[in-house]
């Protein structure tokens, strides 16, 4: 065999390993999306089983409140209905709104603000926010790695053959990105 062919076969199988253990890696990161999407979900669904309780308080207090409540209530069935990241992500901020004006019902009744039942889960969901925050950035976090993954080099000229395509990021809804009013 001449140096030729055998340098040819040579570079070849090295094309080889180097292409598996690039697929191996877009697997594994893959993987870990999903995995970041998972814990995103959960800390959805903590925050979804939490509000039926916190609204049960507040309707002891000001039952008269039924929209803030009803809007609620729809928001909480139309997170748990989300199936895609968009559709969790515009959920997520109809929650967010409903959740503030629920709140905001509370601050009108000071005994109910003194309720240690209502305190204690508003404490729950201050931090299950704050969990919420983490694994959305979490999850960003491995969207961004595995993103830039498959749009580099060597692994660009591959990974759509395989079925790896881009992943979605968790967005902030764009009523977000207004300044809030503070008026005293």
């Amino acid at each position: 065999m001449s140096k030729g062919l055998l340098g040819a076969i040579a570079a070849i199988i090295i094309a080889v390993v180097m292409m598996f253990s690039s697929y191996n890696g877009l697997v594994s990161m893959n993987e870990n999306v999903t995995g970041k999407w998972a814990q995103v979900e959960n800390q959805l669904q903590r925050r979804n089983d939490l509000i039926p309780n916190l609204v049960n308080t507040v309707k002891g207090y000001a039952a008269h409140e039924t929209q803030v409540f009803k809007d609620v209530s729809d928001a909480r069935a139309k997170l748990g209905g989300a199936k895609t990241v968009a559709e969790t992500s515009a959920a997520n901020s109809q929650m967010n709104s409903a959740l503030s004006r629920l709140l905001m019902v509370a601050e009108n009744y000071p005994d109910l603000k003194a309720n240690t039942n209502f305190t204690q889960l508003q404490d729950e969901l201050a931090g299950t926010e704050n969990r919420i925050a983490v694994a959305r950035k979490d999850y960003n976090d491995a969207v961004q790695g595995y993103n830039a993954k498959i749009k580099s080099l060597p692994a660009s000229l591959y990974a759509g053959a395989f079925g790896f395509t881009a992943r979605d990021y968790f967005k902030a809804d764009e009523a977000a990105q207004k300044v809030p009013q503070v008026k005293f």
